[in-house]
């Protein structure tokens, strides 16, 4: 650990990788959810913030419906077509009254 006068201890920067197997990328859309199974991950300790449990009991308490991969995948690319073309109605009706929206890629990362 790194001390410095004047102001607070600073820990030093360690970065510690993990290695995650028998892993699971669950995706949500409304009440549904559907688990992909992903298998082993590698995480750089740079992009770690917060690791906990699962508390099993609160899980099987949430009003969510298990639904096949497919199912899923098909409702979350129906509710991402939803949603682009609201931002097609939106950036258009904002167009029409001379005002423009800039495009994300445009924007500035800060």
């Amino acid at each position: 650990m790194n001390y410095m006068p004047g102001t607070a201890s600073l820990i030093e920067d360690i970065d510690t990788n993990l290695v995650l197997h028998q892993t699971v990328e669950r995706i949500h859309v409304g009440k549904k959810y559907g688990d992909i199974p992903r298998g082993i991950f590698v995480v750089r300790g740079e992009n770690v913030v917060l690791l906990g449990e699962i508390d099993l009991e609160k899980e099987s308490d949430t009003p969510l419906q298990q639904v096949s991969i497919e199912e899923i995948l098909e409702e979350q690319r129906v509710e991402q077509q939803t949603k682009q073309e609201a931002e097609k109605l939106k950036v258009q009706a904002l167009k029409e009254r001379g005002l423009s929206v800039p495009r994300v890629d445009t924007l500035d990362e800060y």
